[in-house]
């Protein structure tokens, strides 16, 4: 490997037969398409052989975007390259935040015709404040409207904007179409296949080792094998790692613990290689150190030298997680209790940087705090698959006391909609205390308009599907967090009521159809239901208590047409998401591995007379 070593002066090397690189971007630009479109043309496949994509979680491929950061390496001309794919979606920017220390250079993927969205901001701005350069990918150039002039020139403000160095401002461009596994370095010469992506990516800075330093790996994600135990990933930024060593690892200011280290594995593929060695530079796995944590160090026992541990932007939403004691709660599940659930939240606190959990006052509700609702609620959809059942409060944010002044987070909300409905968006966003910075025509589509607003988090909880409806599932919203600005005061968060069921039992056709005429329902025939449950949404404000478990009178008399076949509207859709979007203060969402149910809190009616009472 010394052959590989390049020195220069004060003891420092650079490793030229390795490259570190994450891709970041946007949602729903074209990222892990891309990478999935790398890896098959680095020659380690044949060209029928079936490739799992990078996002494999089952989450991932329903909801169509990335979650977790992963990582792969593909061998191009004798060059190693490590990369890391990382989300697009500015709840997750906790996964991207700490694989920074990881990399060496950046590629940043934007769609041709969007140009730059809010989280590609976001994304950008933390790869700027580590130093690392970046190359453009102009992906998508295939689509018809592709418009790459616009797009560089806005990339170019985006750099500006962000203070980037002279260094980081020349940026090298490559068009790009993931899909199709084709790039170039002009919009209308494209190759056949990405090499031109892959000769960039050689150009990238190289991994610097400090030959004068001992070990040290600053471990920027764990994760778990039911027979290797928990598995610590991380770039070893100097000095070496060998099966059998004895380590110690910590945070600074904390004790060190000793450990052992069991095996070695570095990234190949999509998958893992075991090594006996691993030199600086290199990002690896490593198991037998069963309390590593992300943001400890690896260390040199004789020598340790912590590095700094990775720091990752504070919540902004929260909410609580309870024990189910629905009156329908236990029937499905196996993990119940608060200790299963206590135990639970606190395993995802190894890998889930951004997420922080705190005990409460009830010894059976938990509060959670994340970057949003996406967050929050991808860890209650994985909580639910693994069997557990739990009661879900709504998200509220999380304020802040600055300089005397009660606070709370606003997000910039940018969005492109037709003519015809901007004025309901905009009369929406008003509503709830949003304030218009930006309209205007959108640039390259035509009939579109592009609004940019500040708005309270908290008004933008529940506002998507009202969004949706004014706008006829037109909409392309997106939201980045801002800042925290001085309270805005009370926002009107839901006009309509909800639909409650008046005693428990079975939903029968003769009752739900009565039940029809008061509004949209979320429940249909032989499902069960309890007192106070919400089965549907009210057309008027205020709670109506309805009996959907009202059998028809079985008399001799009957009247012509009574006999009729009763006709049923089809329930509305209800899933997670959307249970916690609808749900409000005196509210909670039953999740169950099969069910999702919305009922009123126990308290409601006296929280109802106390603030009557004020």
């Amino acid at each position: 490997m010394k052959s590989f070593l390049k020195s220069n002066s004060l003891c420092m090397s650079v490793r030229e037969d390795l490259r570190n690189v994450a891709i970041v971007a946007h949602v729903d630009h074209g990222k892990t398409t891309l990478v999935d479109s790398m890896i098959r043309q680095s020659g380690a496949f044949r060209s029928n052989q079936d490739i799992e994509s990078m996002d494999n979680n089952a989450q991932e491929r329903e909801r169509g975007i990335t979650i977790l950061a992963k990582n792969a390496a593909i061998m191009y001309e004798g060059t190693k390259i490590n990369l890391v794919d990382t989300p697009g979606h500015a709840d997750f920017g906790g996964e991207v935040e700490r694989i920074m220390n990881m990399v060496d250079g950046v590629l940043l993927v934007v769609d041709s015709v969007d140009g730059p969205k809010p989280q590609t901001r976001f994304v950008l701005k933390k790869a700027l404040e580590k130093g690392v350069k970046a190359i453009v990918v102009v992906n998508k150039i295939d689509r018809p409207q592709a418009r790459p002039e616009y797009v560089i020139d806005r990339v170019f403000d985006l750099f500006a904007d962000l203070n980037a160095s002279d260094e980081q401002m020349d940026f090298q461009v490559v068009y790009a179409s993931g899909m199709n596994g084709i790039a170039g370095l002009e919009p209308d010469k494209l190759s056949d296949n990405l090499q031109p992506l892959f000769k960039e990516i050689l150009k990238l800075p190289l991994a610097k080792v400090d030959e004068g330093k001992p070990l040290q790996m600053l471990i920027a994600n764990v994760d778990y094998d039911d027979f290797k135990g928990k598995i610590g990933i991380g770039r070893i930024l100097n000095g070496e790692l060998k099966s059998g060593d004895d380590i110690v690892y910590g945070k600074p200011g904390e004790t060190y613990k000793k450990s052992r280290i069991n095996e070695v594995f570095v990234f190949n593929n999509v998958g893992r290689e075991k090594v006996e060695k691993a030199l600086a530079g290199d990002i690896v796995m490593i198991t037998g150190v069963e309390e590593i944590s992300i943001g400890d160090t690896v260390m040199d026992k004789e020598e340790p030298l912590p590095l700094p541990p990775i720091t990752v932007e504070e919540p902004t939403v929260r909410m609580s997680i309870a024990v189910n004691k629905s009156p329908l709660g236990g029937r499905e599940g196996k993990l119940l209790q608060s200790r299963v659930i206590r135990d639970r939240l606190y395993k995802e606190l190894d890998r889930n940087v951004a997420l922080k959990v705190y005990e409460t006052d009830n010894s059976d509700t938990y509060e959670v705090c994340g970057r949003g609702q996406l967050h929050l609620t991808v860890l209650i959809e994985n909580m639910r698959r693994e069997g557990f059942e739990l009661m879900v409060g709504p998200p509220t944010v999380i304020e802040k006391v600055i300089d005397g002044v009660k606070c709370e987070p606003f997000e910039v909300v940018d969005v492109t909609v037709p003519n015809d409905y901007s004025s309901a968006v905009v009369s929406l966003l008003n509503k709830r205390k949003g304030e218009m910075t930006e309209m205007g025509p959108s640039d390259g589509s035509e009939g579109q308009t592009q609004l940019k607003f500040v708005v309270p988090t908290r008004g933008m909880i529940g506002i998507r599907s009202a969004l949706m409806t004014a706008t006829k599932g037109t909409i392309v919203l997106d939201t980045q967090f801002d800042s925290y600005r001085p309270v805005v005061g009370a926002i009107t968060q839901r006009e309509k009521g909800s639909l409650l069921a008046f005693e428990e039992g079975v939903g029968n056709a003769f009752g739900i159809a009565a039940a029809q005429e008061r509004g949209l329902l979320f429940i249909e025939p032989k499902d069960e239901v309890f007192k106070d449950m919400i089965i549907g949404v009210h057309q008027r404000p205020g709670d109506l208590a309805v009996n959907v478990c009202k059998t028809k009178a079985l008399t001799n008399m009957r009247a012509s047409g009574s006999d009729d076949t009763v006709k049923l509207t089809p329930p509305l859709e209800l899933n997670l998401d959307i249970a916690v979007e609808y749900i409000q203060e005196d509210e909670l969402v039953e999740v169950t591995p099969t069910k999702i149910r919305m009922l009123k809190h126990p308290d409601h009616k006296a929280w109802a007379k106390k603030r009557q009472g004020l």
